[in-house]
């Protein structure tokens, strides 16, 4: 089933069945007069819709044990939407780790993994690693490869709507990398990338700290930030794909990199080196002073940059995740910075999902995709215009 278009023939076909299947979805073991009566269509239409999808496999009959006395004559039947018709899959490529969600077709996690990489893995060795994860992964869940709908990816760097990543600076040999391209070959069906920044705060709008609302930023907090958004609900990308690249603002008129910002030494941290970032952090918290120097003109950096990005999209909520230590010290900053400029400023918090927010939102992707062919959704929190 696919997008719908007005030229099609089958196309109240589809509309019937995409609006039984959402019934489906969120009623349990539904009979047909519970259909009949949700969906608005006729009972003749509503089992015509049933029986095509029973024999499509993503419907099936139930029998429900009903309480108390037996009813007289024959039971009412019902059906539920099988969820394990299909799956999908989020994946996170990252500096230091790849990690992967598996999912139903209701997006609820089966299973889960991840596996470290370093640093410096050439490109070729960070895809050998996504597919060892995967592969682990459907493997302790029992899934067939060929079960899966939708693949979403989850990449630092600037991309384009085919997958290529454009600019990503973050990773060895990754400017360029056809990176959906190549992980198609691994897959039987669609496989959706997506900025890491972008993917988490779809996953906080999802199952985070943003549910209740539709204009967000999301920011991803490290050596060179970035930012997703949501604009009354749907991720902004921006024309090129670079929307958030705030990990870019200290080139204009400042020079001073955030390595050599948050360096207690001459010279600057390595961007990648995590380990030497936590220990300036932790260093701040047991009184170091020259750490608590470097943390405080981090973070001054830091706030700087995500109000800029506050003032130009007005969004409700500024959600901070990235680094699980010291993220709590942007916080009271950030909001202090905000009330000065923002008429009304927004609330900040931080996420909710920590360092499982990418994976999250590439799995979202991939939801999206199966519901916009199941469900005859257009207008899906991350679907390109």
């Amino acid at each position: 089933m696919g997008r719908l278009t007005g030229g099609d023939p089958s196309l109240l076909r589809r509309i019937n069945s995409a609006v039984v299947l959402h019934a489906l979805q969120g009623a349990g073991s539904p009979t047909l007069t519970d259909l009949t009566r949700i969906t608005g269509l006729s009972r003749p239409t509503v089992e015509g819709v049933i029986e095509g999808l029973i024999e499509s496999g993503l419907v099936v009959e139930t029998h429900v044990e009903e309480s108390g006395a037996r009813r007289q004559g024959r039971p009412a039947r019902r059906f539920r939407f099988r969820v394990e018709a299909g799956h999908l899959l989020g994946v996170e490529i990252g500096p230091h780790r790849i990690a992967a969600l598996l999912s139903g077709l209701d997006g609820r996690i089966i299973g889960a993994g991840s596996r470290e990489v370093s640093e410096t893995a050439s490109a070729d060795e960070r895809l050998e690693r996504v597919r060892l994860v995967v592969a682990d992964v459907l493997r302790r869940a029992g899934v067939a490869r060929s079960s899966l709908r939708a693949v979403g990816v989850g990449s630092p760097g600037i991309v384009e709507a085919d997958g290529t990543v454009r600019l990503g600076t973050a990773l060895p040999g990754w400017t360029g990398l056809a990176l959906g391209q190549r992980l198609q070959r691994s897959f039987r069906c669609p496989v959706l990338v997506e900025n890491d920044a972008n993917a988490a705060a779809v996953a906080e709008h999802w199952k985070g700290a943003a549910t209740e609302s539709d204009d967000i930023v999301f920011v991803l907090a490290g050596l060179s930030p970035g930012a997703g958004s949501l604009i009354g609900g749907r991720l902004h990308r921006g024309f090129g794909g670079a929307a958030g690249e705030i990990g870019a603002l200290h080139l204009l008129g400042r020079e001073v990199t955030p390595e050599k910002l948050l360096s207690t030494t001459d010279e600057p941290l390595h961007p990648l080196d995590e380990q030497a970032v936590a220990d300036v952090f932790a260093l701040a918290k047991q009184g170091d002073v020259r750490a608590q120097a470097a943390v405080e003109r981090f973070n001054q950096r830091l706030v700087h940059d995500v109000a800029a990005l506050v003032l130009a999209l007005d969004p409700e909520l500024v959600v901070i995740g990235g680094w699980a230590a010291g993220l709590d010290g942007v916080l009271d900053p950030l909001r202090a910075e905000l009330e000065r400029y923002c008429l009304r400023p927004p609330r900040v918090t931080l996420s909710m999902l920590g360092e499982a927010a990418v994976a999250t939102g590439a799995l979202r992707l991939a939801l999206d995709q199966v519901e916009e062919e199941l469900f005859a959704v257009e207008g899906t929190v991350t679907a390109r215009r």
